[in-house]
């Protein structure tokens, strides 16, 4: 009897010790998901803006650490996305540094935003540009020979640079075994390199496309002032595919005219100050987030046609979730507008 009770004692103890491997051993990848919708009237506060009948949200992808369980449960998950932590963060990259990467395309594209909205809006908005910064480098690519995070590069080609997203737009119309020239400054010397355009390690690819670049992120540093003054409470959301919507809310608050139209309006994709919109990761997983907070509309980068585009993926996956959600396909800024100013009062 008492061989018997010390063995259910010892089963009992190795399942709790299975229980909590399964819960909480760590695998190298990471599970993303459909996150939220959040309307963004909230936290962007324009100094005596204007109100809304409808509302502007973001989109997010909720994204955590894979356990096994957590593993295995995507596996059943259709709109779960299983990656590889190279996929994610940068070769030898940190939590903290991850999180302060991410937090840094935020406040770029919060700056691009202002930029772009104040200036449609025909308010007052004035930036000092301090340089494009390198980030990170991809370990195995072509710019970790040349170039050192803190670099400031400010000429691609011999074009002059005012920020990030303008040389991420020159490089990707590139191919690979194209060259670039990059013009920087590391601790007060100038420096001109020639680097190569190659294929980023399959590891680094999304579902088998292939892509080409340098292997570099970048941050554009600038301090942007604006009348009337704004708040805006963005500490706790990271990288730059809000960038499209911020822009259409601050505008919305700084017109008179209510470009909601009294509708609920999702959408994603980075912004440029000169209003192009670029395209995001998660597409499908937004579109269903987008579809619980019971959104009517929502606006997609339509990458200018290309196949396999933003915009195709979430016509499939609306259709796929059975929404009615509107999909509406935007290269720049103004397609957003100049769709919101045809739209009937709701």
């Amino acid at each position: 009897m008492r061989n018997k009770r010390k063995g259910a004692i010892r089963a009992f103890v190795i399942g709790i010790i299975i229980a909590m491997a399964i819960s909480y051993i760590k695998l190298p990848y990471y599970v993303t998901k459909p996150g939220n919708a959040s309307a963004l009237e909230p936290i962007i506060k324009v100094d005596g803006g204007y109100d809304s009948a409808g509302s502007f949200s973001l989109t997010t992808v909720s994204i955590g650490r894979a356990s096994i369980l957590g593993y295995l449960a995507a596996q059943f998950d259709e709109y779960a996305e299983i990656l590889p932590m190279n996929q994610v963060k940068a070769p030898e990259e940190s939590d903290e540094e991850y999180l302060n990467r991410q937090l840094k395309l935020m406040e770029g594209s919060q700056e691009s935003a202002l930029i772009l909205a104040y200036h449609k809006a025909g308010k007052e908005v004035t930036s000092k540009f301090n340089g494009v910064y390198v980030n990170s480098l991809i370990k195995g690519m072509p710019a970790a020979k040349s170039l050192k995070a803190g670099d400031r590069v400010y000429e691609v080609d011999g074009k002059a640079l005012k920020s990030s997203e303008e040389f991420v737009s020159y490089v990707e119309k590139k191919k690979e075994g194209d060259q670039v020239s990059i013009t920087f400054e590391r601790r007060g010397s100038k420096r001109t390199v020639t680097v190569a355009i190659a294929k980023f390690p399959e590891s680094l690819t999304k579902g088998g496309q292939s892509r080409a670049g340098i292997g570099i992120t970048l941050m554009t540093d600038r301090e942007v002032t604006v009348n009337p003054d704004i708040k805006l409470d963005t500490e706790d959301i990271g990288g730059p595919s809000a960038g499209l919507m911020m822009s259409l809310e601050i505008y919305d608050q700084l017109t008179k005219e209510d470009y909601t139209r009294g509708y609920q309006i999702a959408g994603t994709g980075t912004i440029a100050e000169t209003g192009e919109v670029g395209p995001i990761g998660g597409i499908s997983q937004k579109i269903v987030a987008a579809d619980k907070s019971g959104a009517e509309i929502f606006f997609a980068p339509s990458e200018n046609g290309k196949k396999g585009s933003n915009y195709e993926e979430a016509v499939k996956t609306a259709k796929d979730i059975k929404t009615k959600m509107k999909i509406v396909p935007v290269d720049r800024f103004s397609d957003a507008v100049n769709y919101l100013d045809q739209l009937k009062v709701k």
